[in-house]
């Protein structure tokens, strides 16, 4: 009963700070946005916003839930291998903090260099655009923290494992600024902090810009370590991956990669290349699985089609309808986490997942995403029967009406969702020349 009081408390917390910061994140990115149209820039596209601000939806509900656990514990490291206790002021935070970003230059470049590890990362990557919604591309996918042990010299030094609670989040919150191209260089701060202007090279994918700059706070780690590139005036950055994922659903994205590794693992002839798959560098494939199951891949990326299925002004209209509609029960979710308790956490989350899985299937042009938003509208209204009129607490908590909107909203969804379906001339996926 403590343990799960204690976890609920954690997820509260979490959920908290997340209800605070979350819309500070839409704020400056609609600053951006009227920054681009002041300077008559184009560096933002609604449905690839929608797709990323998605995608950060999927990771922080799989985060709040603790849908992840680490081979190694932290609080184990701290408790066993500390040779000093240093007494907690600024400077022990000052320790945790670059003790987080020494692991996450470490962690963030075998994500990039190691096959199994690059689908937990990948959708961080995947947009074709630079702007600071592709930040919140975030993962689902990585179930296991497998670099907890790079925490290790701040275990020596005896930093407990609640100064790391509280610095991991900074940490994180901190990388999202520097997502923009409308930011130039920056002088002197070029030589200590990652800026936009190095982080603008890490997501290229232009050869003279790849598997460089995974520095997140400090960029003295890429020049320590050899993966240091500054941004060259006479290569303009291209943006995305070199397999395009051409979807705008962010939990398809999740998975691509590691559902391709399974299949050459299965495909190829060899039994060495089918274990010896998952620790090959990024993007390597057993040659005879190659041969016979090629893979597209951006041989030029200064001509490319980027994907951009056709859609209507109205459908662009209804994505962000989706999205904030998503949003504000993300909201309701964080603040009464205790009250909606378990199992209900669980069941209230995974709506989540299965709405914004039929919303971006529809962005996708998917003619089965009318049969999909059906589906999730029926069970939603179904939860809403089932409990009395009422959804996880909401009557109680705002009130009666609430729950009706609530019903309204998935009626209208079913119903815009089989509209645009059925408009035929706008269903195929025709792309833009990137």
């Amino acid at each position: 009963m403590c343990r799960t009081f204690r976890i609920f408390v954690a997820m509260e917390a979490y959920g908290a700070i997340l209800n605070l910061v979350v819309p500070i994140f839409f704020l400056l990115f609609f600053i951006e946005k009227g920054v681009e149209w002041y300077r008559g820039a184009h560096v933002i596209r609604g449905m690839d916003s929608v797709s990323s601000f998605s995608s950060g939806i999927t990771n922080v509900v799989k985060d709040v839930l603790g849908l992840s656990v680490g081979i190694l514990s932290y609080g184990w490291m701290a408790g066993h291998l500390a040779v000093w206790r240093i007494q907690e002021t600024g400077l022990l935070y000052a320790i945790a903090f670059v003790a987080v970003d020494f692991q996450g230059y470490w962690a963030h470049r075998w994500n990039h260099e190691i096959n199994f590890f690059w689908n937990q990362h990948i959708i961080h990557h995947s947009s074709e655009e630079f702007n600071l919604s592709c930040a919140l591309r975030q993962n689902i996918s990585g179930l296991i923290n497998f670099f907890t042990f790079l925490l290790l010299p701040a275990a020596l030094l005896g930093v407990p494992g609640k100064i790391i609670a509280v610095v991991a989040p900074l940490h994180l919150f901190l990388q999202y600024w520097y997502h923009t191209r409308l930011i130039g260089k920056m002088g002197w701060l070029e030589r200590i902090i990652v800026t936009p202007s190095h982080h603008r090279v890490h997501h290229a994918i232009n050869p003279e810009y790849m598997d460089k700059n995974y520095g997140q706070i400090f960029i003295c780690w890429d020049r320590w370590f050899g993966t240091f590139q500054e941004e060259l005036p006479a290569v303009p950055p291209v943006y995305g991956v070199k397999r395009p994922v051409r979807t705008w659903n962010p939990i398809k994205i999740n998975f691509q990669h590691l559902w391709l590794l399974a299949l050459d693992a299965w495909r190829t002839r060899s039994w060495w290349d089918k274990i010896r798959i998952w620790a090959m560098p990024t993007g390597w494939r057993p040659s005879d699985v190659e041969a016979r199951y090629p893979v597209f891949s951006i041989a030029d990326v200064y001509h490319f089609e980027k994907y951009d299925p056709q859609a209507p002004p109205a459908l662009v209209a209804w994505s962000w309808a989706q999205l904030f509609f998503n949003y504000f029960l993300l909201v309701y979710f964080f603040a009464y986490l205790a009250e909606i308790g378990i199992p209900g956490v669980f069941y209230f989350g995974a709506f989540f997942f299965l709405s914004i899985y039929a919303y971006t299937e529809l962005m996708d042009r998917n003619p089965a995403a009318a049969w999909m938003e059906a589906g999730k509208s029926a069970l939603g209204l179904g939860v809403i029967w089932y409990a009395g009129g009422d959804w996880f607490g909401m009557r109680a908590n705002i009130g009666a009406w609430s729950v009706w909107a609530l019903g309204a909203w998935l009626v209208l969804s079913a119903a815009m969702a089989v509209w645009f379906s059925g408009r035929e001339s706008e269903r195929s996926p025709e792309l833009v020349l990137g």
